[in-house]
């Protein structure tokens, strides 16, 4: 009796080698696009926009200040903007690009404002987020540091100022540290230079009364309304006395007919 032949040729009890072979491909192909869907999703939730660094101006008006605060207080002052832990922007009273907190003789005592930023993509549910927080040399506590960070926002420093502005809110925040620092003690306030000593100065000249250049429309008003009256009493007093002369000679002959008449009656 001739024996049976087992299906596509396959050995007894064995699997086909073809269909292990096909089911082999679809699970690698499925594990791999998963994989590249994955990384693919990921790259494009892994960050949004860049963060923006301060301007040029915006720098240039920060770096005085600062070199004014260093030069009455003794402490270098600068500020480092990151965008997920990456260094944007760094400045200080030592220049732009340079930090404060670098190892240079001229800065023992250093106070630097850090602001961390970062954007999500507008396909993503996480939010934007921004961290601000002081770094300084071992002689100012840490303590003392998160007080001066949250003082920030009394000048409107906050984290949504930060989120929408950056660049303009990192170097305004570097110029308002020294005034909180002199604010809660830890540094001497910025020095009021003294006025020298100025020589004698001559007193002015008598300036006189007021009254003549307060009211004078009014004085020269007064004075002519008195010129006119005077004109008018003496034009009246002169017509007066003509009609007084012109008068007193009319009635003079009447007097005498009178007095003719008196004595011829007698």
């Amino acid at each position: 009796m001739a024996a049976g032949k087992q299906p596509d040729g396959g050995r007894p009890g064995k699997p086909a080698t073809r269909d292990a072979g096909g089911r082999l491909v679809r699970i690698s192909t499925v594990v791999v696009a998963s994989t590249c869907i994955g990384f693919g999703v990921a790259g494009c939730d892994s960050g949004g926009a860049d963060v923006p660094a301060p301007t040029a101006v915006e720098r240039g008006d920060t770096v005085p200040i600062l070199q004014r605060s260093f030069a009455s207080q003794g402490i270098c002052y600068g500020w480092q903007l990151e965008d997920s832990g990456e260094v944007v922007s760094v400045g200080s009273n030592l220049g732009g690009g340079v930090s404060a907190s670098t190892e240079d003789s001229r800065c023992p005592r250093w106070v630097e404002v850090i602001a961390d930023i970062r954007y999500t993509s507008e396909s993503s549910e996480a939010n934007d987020w921004a961290t601000v927080y002081l770094n300084g040399s071992s002689d100012f506590r840490p303590r003392d540091l998160t007080t001066i960070q949250l003082n920030l926002g009394r000048f409107g420093l906050t984290n949504d100022v930060f989120l929408d502005d950056p660049g303009w809110a990192i170097t305004r925040a570097a110029v308002t540290v020294p005034l909180l620092m002199a604010e809660a003690g830890l540094t001497q306030p910025a020095a009021v230079p003294a006025a020298s000593p100025v020589a004698s100065v001559a007193p002015l000249p008598d300036a006189g009364t007021d009254l003549w250049r307060d009211r004078r429309a009014y004085l020269i008003a007064t004075g002519a309304l008195l010129l006119v009256t005077a004109l008018f009493v003496t034009v009246g007093l002169v017509q007066r006395r003509r009609q007084l002369r012109a008068a007193v000679p009319a009635q003079r002959p009447e007097a005498d007919r009178a007095r003719s008449r008196t004595r011829e009656s007698a």
